[in-house]
């Protein structure tokens, strides 16, 4: 298990957040993208190094990264609080909500990195849980709340024709999958100090919201762009087909876990649920959001991605990038 849990970790480390900052913000995060191999460098090279000195420094280098990330995400959220009182609003929209959880998240798979790597049970816990916290947060924490809100940017109220309930419907199911990500990612992590009920519950909150993420990606997302990228509708798809499988895995586990049936073993998670969610999901999404991103044919924006409820020219409507 240790050797496929390390490799989905490197691609976590070394791939997906770099690729997800870019689209989070390709202006104001695009230094930290740029330099963030250096930082994660050290972190992937001390998973295959023994527990010790020389490891915990390095881990402890890729954690300096990711609280770096979460003091942006600090900032992102000062800043929206700034400007949304004239906007007659009390907080950060759901998409900004699944945004700052993303540039949160990587912290908490640092700090738990910092602490196996050291041999060191933090909070009581055991070193084989503490190892599986960082995949856990980089891919259910970072990845999945990155695309939720990629996916409620695609799926603004009013995109389509007048007198049509789907744009509508397809925009509220948006918001709550953008809410309920990171609630449930958050749910999770609060079970890990309360009991394996409340992890349960984090799980069934988070596997709700990551099944909306993939209908709206097969429903709405994918066919704004079939006809003219295949490549690109054929990553969309095969990751919402991922999340059905690898999401109902994580329910049979945690229901397991709190009720003592039977249920895979941890082995077994990260050979599935966890090998599923790192390829299937997580990296197949973002190289499907990058191309959406790149494509002249689109808007410039990374995060302004399409909706399949176009106006009567056929053209995609337009979402703005998280801010």
């Amino acid at each position: 298990m240790t050797v496929l849990v390390n490799l989905i970790v490197t691609l976590g480390m070394l791939y997906v957040v770099p690729a997800g900052l870019r689209l989070i913000d390709p202006v104001r995060l695009r230094r930290t993208a740029r330099l963030w191999p250096a930082f994660a460098t050290p972190g992937a090279v001390c998973l295959w190094l023994p527990r010790g000195a020389p490891a915990t420094v390095l881990a402890a280098l890729y954690a300096a990264a990711t609280l770096a990330l979460a003091a942006a995400a600090a900032a992102r959220l000062s800043r929206a609080l700034t400007r949304n009182p004239a906007r007659g609003s009390t907080g950060p929209g759901p998409a900004e909500v699944a945004v700052l959880t993303a540039l949160a998240a990587p912290s908490v798979a640092g700090t738990a990195l910092v602490a196996e790597r050291a041999g060191y049970r933090l909070f009581g816990f055991d070193l084989d849980i503490l190892a599986l916290t960082v995949p856990h947060f980089h891919f259910a924490g970072f990845a999945a709340a990155l695309v939720a809100g990629l996916v409620c940017r695609a799926c603004p109220p009013g995109a389509g024709a007048p007198g049509t309930s789907g744009p509508a419907a397809s925009a509220a199911l948006a918001r709550w999958a953008a809410y309920s990500v990171p609630a449930g990612t958050l749910l999770v992590l609060l079970g890990y100090f309360v009991d394996d009920w409340a992890e349960l519950a984090g799980a069934v909150t988070l596997t709700g919201g990551m099944w909306a993420v993939a209908l709206l990606t097969w429903r709405d997302v994918r066919p704004a762009v079939r006809d003219r990228d295949r490549v690109t509708a054929a990553l969309l798809a095969t990751s919402a087909a991922v999340l059905v499988a690898t999401m109902l895995l994580a329910l049979w586990w945690a229901l397991g876990e709190a009720t003592g049936i039977a249920h895979p073993t941890l082995t077994w998670m990260a050979a599935t649920h966890g090998l599923g969610n790192a390829l299937g999901f997580a990296l197949c999404s973002l190289l499907a959001w990058r191309r959406l991103a790149a494509d002249p044919a689109g808007p410039p924006e990374p995060a302004a991605l399409l909706s399949r409820h176009a106006g009567r020219t056929g053209r995609p409507a337009r979402t703005e990038t998280p801010s």
